[in-house]
């Protein structure tokens, strides 16, 4: 567990996300709950619960960015789903339970890359030796063993006969030596070898209704481990051979097991959940329509929200400890509009604030992945020095301002529209320019923009 002080976190958040300092406290004081959390006994700890938030404003301010990223600070699972693609139990749609199916999912992948990390040396030494088996021509082979059901489907796996083991000379041993020198230097890539690869049957599909996804994939995992896995022989370049081995040879020493244990572990203590559009599927029931189940969701949503314990194909996740954090924009419906239970799981309210002129520059200039650094990045691919001077970011950020105000605001999302705009005939020809060094300027930028944003319909279409 992370054990950055607010102050640390905030500043972190910073590197990436221009102003919203309301909604970066709060979500810095509840990664510190956690923290505080595991510092207290054991016969309190169950009973601290975690300060849900709900971030309020408009599209485009950072409320899914300052969440993605104080998962990565912390190292936490983190997923973001739609609100409004959930509905209630009884409907054709998506089950709220799948969130944290889902959630599960990507503790798992998490904890398994970090394994493949643990014992990356190991399983590069396995599949080094593999591969010299097969160049010094010492390769043991045994009969590998087979399953009832290949023994039943007469041979159709394919496993290859026994051979005697081969007894190695001194002089292989120093020709081992010396191929096993080439290897690491990259001097054998190219060269063909024969490789006995597991090839995996064709997956079954399981067509499952709405609700029915779990159950779905449990089957589809079944069938797929009942089918005999076959072995054939193909000729790759060594270095592909290479890391098919890797693969293969990992997949053999992590424990699964532990993974398991591990990832829903990490999902309960750390998991969070971004729960956006929430303001979609509140206000108050009409009877009929669309509306119909808006009430319903919530009502579903909210012993996830509360606390359970939700049922997964890696076993049982407790949700008591998970951080929900929602968000929306509330333009036609209020937080209050939600039914009283979940407004009051969600104890932190946080509005976040349009972004202005001054803001759009800050975000063209200060983030470490601001956007100017990415275009004239990838105009370097292509062998060009691309410069924006300070005026023409000015005039960016303004137009960019301007075109919010006139039309639909949709935050900081315009600069991407903006820019694109005024580098379109530059990344064109990118490949075929002679003149290497380019300048934008103020100029320039208002020669390409100018008459987008005079025209307010024409700027609907384009900007």
């Amino acid at each position: 567990m992370s054990n950055f002080t607010p102050r640390e976190t905030v500043s972190e958040l910073d590197k990436f996300i221009i102003g919203q300092r309301d909604a970066k406290r709060a979500v810095a004081i509840a990664l510190r709950n956690r923290w505080r959390r595991l510092q207290v006994s054991e016969d309190l700890r169950d009973e601290i619960a975690p300060k849900n938030i709900i971030m309020i404003g408009p599209t485009g301010v950072g409320k899914t960015e300052i969440a993605r990223r104080l998962a990565r600070l912390s190292a936490a699972p983190f997923i973001k789903v739609e609100a409004s693609k959930f509905t209630e139990v009884g409907y054709v749609g998506k089950d709220v339970e799948s969130m944290i199916r889902e959630l599960t999912d990507l503790a798992i992948k998490m904890v398994r890359e970090e394994e493949q990390e643990r014992i990356q040396v190991r399983v590069q030494e396995l599949a080094e030796e593999k591969i010299l088996d097969i160049l010094s021509g010492i390769a043991k082979r045994t009969k590998t063993p087979v399953s009832p059901l290949e023994t039943l489907m007469g041979g159709l796996a394919g496993t290859p006969a026994e051979e005697e083991s081969q007894e190695t000379a001194p002089e292989s041993n120093l020709s081992r030596e010396k191929l096993g020198e080439m290897l690491r230097a990259g001097q054998l890539d190219d060269r063909l070898v024969d490789l006995e690869i597991t090839a995996h049957a064709m997956p079954i599909e399981v067509i499952a209704s709405g609700g029915l996804e779990e159950m779905g994939l449990n089957l589809k995992e079944m069938f797929s481990n009942m089918m005999p896995k076959q072995k054939k022989k193909r000729k790759i370049k060594v270095s592909e051979a290479l890391k098919l081995l890797v693969k293969e040879e990992g997949g053999k020493l992590i424990d699964m097991d532990s993974v398991v244990r591990q990832a829903i572990t990490r999902v309960e203590q750390k998991g969070i959940v971004f729960l956006d559009e929430i303001d979609k599927i509140a206000g108050r029931e009409s009877g009929h329509g669309p509306d119909v189940s808006r009430e319903g969701v919530q009502r579903d949503i909210l012993p996830i929200v509360e606390g359970s314990s939700v049922s997964t194909k890696y076993g049982i996740v407790k949700t008591d400890h998970i951080l929900f954090i929602a968000a929306g924009a509330f333009h036609v419906s209020k937080p209050s509009d939600l039914i009283p239970e979940l407004q009051g799981r969600f104890p932190l309210r946080v509005e976040l604030h349009s972004l202005t002129k001054e803001d759009f520059l800050k975000i063209l200039i200060e983030p470490q992945n601001s956007l100017t650094k990415q275009y004239v990045e990838l105009m370097k691919t292509e062998g060009l020095n691309l410069q924006l001077t300070p005026e023409a970011l000015e005039e960016i950020a303004d137009f960019a301002a301007q075109v919010n105000e006139r039309t639909e605001n949709i935050g900081a999302r315009r600069l991407h529209t903006i820019m694109e705009k005024v580098l379109e005939e530059i990344s064109f020809n990118a490949p075929e320019l002679t003149e290497k060094n380019i300048v934008i300027d103020a100029r320039y930028v208002k020669n390409r923009l100018e008459n987008f944003v005079k025209d307010v319909d024409l700027s609907r279409y384009i900007l």
